[in-house]
């Protein structure tokens, strides 16, 4: 196996793991907050997500954005033409597009440090969250598909 291929699986690897967890906080968590309410879900979310999660999610991220880019760059270095090179432009397009996301969703977050029990501004930081959150795990399940799609490209012209 090449470089290029060895870092298109690693990418697809960590971006699947990305992709899962934030698949998790989307579809399980967050709307957990409409059946116990949005203190008690803060208080969950500042205990989990905001303390051990931070670390977790920041390497996810910044990791999977990293090896994505890095992965493509490659490809381009060593393939520039071709069918590939649409392919690896779309992994570093989307892959800045979820991080941009990720810049504008996590502060939204963190807000709730300085809302603690305020239904009301709780509330408004979570469906902010939430949104901003939904957006971002498209983006990061588009990358996943794009590297997919690029590690068949790339085997197929091999």
């Amino acid at each position: 196996m090449t470089v290029e291929m060895w870092l298109l699986v690693a990418a697809l690897l960590v971006n699947g793991l990305l992709v899962g967890a934030s698949m998790d906080q989307t579809i399980k968590q967050l709307p957990a907050r409409h059946r116990i309410g949005v203190v008690a879900y803060s208080n969950y979310s500042k205990a989990a997500d905001l303390h051990n999660g931070v670390i977790f999610y920041g390497v996810l991220g910044v990791g999977g954005a990293l090896i994505a880019i890095m992965a493509a760059v490659v490809g381009l270095l060593h393939q520039p033409g071709g069918g590939i090179a649409a392919v690896l432009w779309t992994i570093i397009a989307l892959s800045l597009a979820h991080s941009v996301a990720t810049s504008w969703a996590a502060p939204t977050n963190f807000r709730q440090r300085n809302a603690a029990g305020d239904i009301e501004q709780l509330t408004a930081i979570l469906n902010r969250f939430t949104t901003l959150q939904t957006i971002r795990v498209s983006l990061q399940v588009l990358t996943l598909l794009a590297l997919a799609w690029g590690l068949v490209v790339y085997i197929s012209v091999r």
